[in-house]
């Protein structure tokens, strides 16, 4: 099971701008704990978005428990894959 969940929305607007939204819960952990996944999940944002995002959407990242244990690359791919899936 991948360490976040992804939901993305098109908004319809004519902007295409992509926005990034997200969201991790204390059931994850600590304040410590949320914002390094924050953290990492903007850094996977900055990587892989602006190459494989949905142009005019909303994309929101939801933490999972797990998630701050994975290795960077393993998001990664993992990141990488989801989007892939929504562009079909």
């Amino acid at each position: 099971m991948p360490g976040f969940v992804l939901l993305v929305r098109d908004r319809k607007d004519g902007d295409p701008t992509m926005r990034l939204g997200i969201t991790v819960t204390k059931k994850i952990g600590k304040a410590v704990v949320r914002n390094r996944m924050k953290r990492r999940f903007r850094a996977l944002a900055r990587e892989i978005l602006p190459a494989a995002g949905v142009a005019g959407a909303d994309h929101v990242l939801i933490g999972r428990a797990g998630g701050v244990e994975r290795p960077f690359d393993l998001l990664s791919a993992e990141l990488g894959k989801a989007l892939a899936k929504v562009g079909r």
